[in-house]
């Protein structure tokens, strides 16, 4: 496709140059600084006015200042437009973001797309050896602004944390196979994009295997200061890196519950990608039935590239037990008699413990002790992966959280043992929901947002017959977030209803099954914007 607008020219380039030639000689140089200062207050303000929109609440007001002030001195500009910039802040003249866009449109440097822009902001919200989620959200938000593709979010800061990282770790072969075969089929691509982002004007040169060197170069030298490569093994390169990707070394990876905590049996991380990434996402299985997903892994085959991905593996003896009684539950009703009581309650949308057939409460016995047992421990477990995302197990990197069923319920306790701590801002970037058992209430919902930085997707059906008559019990909760709408209104929430995925005869259980077709197995954190 690029190839129809612009002629490419092939280089070999091994060096480690910045654009104009050097090595990176101050923070922001390689990018940020070499804009115009109207370019480069332009730039500020609009971050300002973007911070303002994005996190308005109070919670969120020592990360705005503080990022503003850094980015005004990461570009150069004198302090005395921090007033001005503090307005904008303020939501003050956020009508002139079209001025400020256009200015920066106009730059030489950014044509003919501005995703340095993007390169600069990922480098400047990592210059401290950390990525909070809510900085990952305003470089989202920019290029989404700018209208850079998501793809290209991914690609560089892959590439960049590679560069980062360098060799500090030893791979095994079989990891090193598996790296090279993945490459082969993203490089030109890979190459392509960071080559369109940083050359400006003219003809755009994408340039094969050395192009990496020297245009990732610049990002890294920006992070690590003068030296780049040389700065890693620094004693500032070493604390960098310690910090963002975690001392250990090995992130959720090694992390494993050496005893028991509480009531809670197993809890471990799984990875499903390879390779160490600027952010993170964690999966959450919501049961386990035999046949295709007997295993914590299998419903997120489909899952979207989204980073460094896990998946969480919690109480399999109990989550193996509910999908036996689900199944059991299920062959009992094979009856003409349930299959018209079942047709009823469907078409109804009859939710309410008093209204249920005969029939099929007749068989409640089979499944309401696992599925009890099962609401309790996802409440722990959620908890518990709260107290891992805080103590930093994941390094300084934002999270994305996907469950669905008790899966999402295991997220939604996480999110409230978060909120319900001074400080968790800026570790949850983007939350999905799939039939999640859950109060859906906006009262509560609200509270548990301030602790998002991106987008808290919950995907509902109304139809969902065996999520309402698992959660007969507590009906005294009006609304189930996993049945309707949550009706809160807030930039952060989005409602998708999943009545198109979600098959009336097996209603809650094909919410999993249905991951693999349905738009909700492409929401990464990256796509969410859009």
């Amino acid at each position: 496709d690029f190839g129809t607008r612009r002629t490419y020219v092939l280089l070999n380039i091994s060096a480690e140059p910045t654009l104009n030639g050097e090595g990176p000689s101050e923070p922001g140089s390689a990018v940020g600084r070499q804009l115009s200062e109207p370019g480069r207050f332009a730039f500020a303000a609009l971050c300002s006015v973007s911070l303002g929109q994005l996190f308005q609440g109070a919670e969120h007001r020592c990360f705005r200042e503080q990022y503003l002030q850094g980015l005004v001195q990461w570009l150069g500009l004198d302090e005395s437009v921090l007033p001005v910039m503090g307005a904008f802040l303020a939501g003050l003249g956020s009508e002139g973001s079209d001025t400020f866009h256009s200015v920066l449109q106009g730059e030489q440097l950014l044509r003919p797309v501005a995703t340095p822009i993007v390169q600069d902001l990922v480098s400047f919200s990592l210059k401290d050896g950390q990525y909070d989620a809510r900085a990952r959200f305003l470089v989202r938000h920019v290029a989404c602004l700018f209208r850079v593709p998501p793809q290209y979010l991914e690609e560089y800061e892959e590439t960049l944390g590679e560069r980062l990282r360098g060799q500090e770790t030893e791979e095994t072969e079989e990891e090193l196979s598996r790296q090279r075969r993945k490459e082969r089929g993203r490089k030109l691509r890979r190459y392509l994009l960071i080559g369109l982002a940083t050359i400006g004007g003219g003809t755009v040169i994408g340039v094969t295997g050395g192009l990496a060197a020297p245009l990732v170069a610049a990002g890294a030298g920006a992070v690590l200061g003068a030296g780049g490569a040389a700065a890693l093994g620094s004693a500032a390169g070493i604390a960098i890196m310690a910090s963002l990707f975690g001392a250990a070394g090995a992130g959720l990876a090694g992390y494993k519950m050496n005893k028991r905590v509480g009531a809670i049996e197993q809890f471990e991380f799984l990875p499903l990608s390879s390779g160490k990434h600027l952010h993170v996402t964690v999966a959450v299985t919501g049961w386990l039935c035999s046949g295709k997903y007997s295993s914590f892994q299998a419903p997120w085959s489909s899952l979207g590239p989204c980073g460094e991905q896990y998946c969480l593996v919690w109480e399999s003896r109990f989550l193996r037990a509910l999908g036996s009684a689900v199944d059991s539950l299920l062959d009992g009703l094979v009856s003409m008699v349930a299959q018209e009581a079942l047709k009823y309650t469907v078409l109804s949308g009859i939710v309410t413990a008093l209204t249920w057939p005969a029939s099929l409460l007749a068989v409640a016995s089979v499944i309401d002790n696992p599925w009890g047992v099962c609401l309790s421990r996802s409440a722990e477990v959620g908890k518990h992966l709260a107290q891992v995302l805080r103590s930093r197990q994941q390094g300084k990197r934002p999270v994305s959280l996907i469950g669905f069923s008790l899966g999402a319920r295991v997220i939604y306790f996480c999110l409230q043992e978060l909120a319900n701590e001074k400080g968790c801002e800026g570790i949850v970037e983007d939350v999905v929901l799939l039939g999640a058992p859950v109060d859906g209430s906006s009262k509560q919902w609200e509270k548990l947002s301030q602790v998002v930085a991106g987008r808290i997707v919950n995907g509902y059906c109304r139809g969902d017959w065996l999520l309402g008559f698992l959660y007969r019990s507590s009906s005294a909760q009006l609304s189930v977030a996993g049945l309707h709408p949550i009706s809160l209104n807030d930039r952060r929430m989005i409602n998708v209803d999943l009545s198109s995925v979600v098959s009336a005869d097996s209603s809650h259980l094909s919410v999993s099954s249905g991951l693999e077709s349905s738009p909700a197995s492409h929401m990464t954190s990256d796509n969410l914007t859009s």
